[in-house]
């Protein structure tokens, strides 16, 4: 079985779903603002979420100073938690 780290800011917890990994992030984690729009929204994996699917690569790499790298990394990060979470179990955990 797979180990999610969360990883924000030097936080090591480890969790043994991916689903306790998003919520722990969405709610033990300060939201942060996006620096192409200006949304505020939760640290990790929602933050790359709203990255990807709401602006360009191109206005990524530019508000946040990225290079491909970067780029590719967030969105394995991105496809790896899809393919394997239950996104609508943690958005009814977050918002209970």
């Amino acid at each position: 079985m797979a180990r999610w780290e969360c990883a924000i800011e030097g936080d090591d917890e480890v969790f043994d779903r991916v689903e306790d990994l998003i919520v722990h992030q969405a709610t033990s984690h300060d939201r942060i603002e996006c620096k192409v729009c200006g949304a505020v929204v939760p640290d990790g994996y929602f933050a790359i979420r709203h990255a990807f699917d709401e602006h360009s690569r191109a206005e990524y790499v530019r508000a946040y100073d990225a290079g491909a790298a970067d780029v590719r990394r967030r969105e394995s990060v991105k496809e790896t938690i899809e393919a394997e979470a239950d996104i609508r179990e943690v958005v009814d955990r977050i918002e209970s």
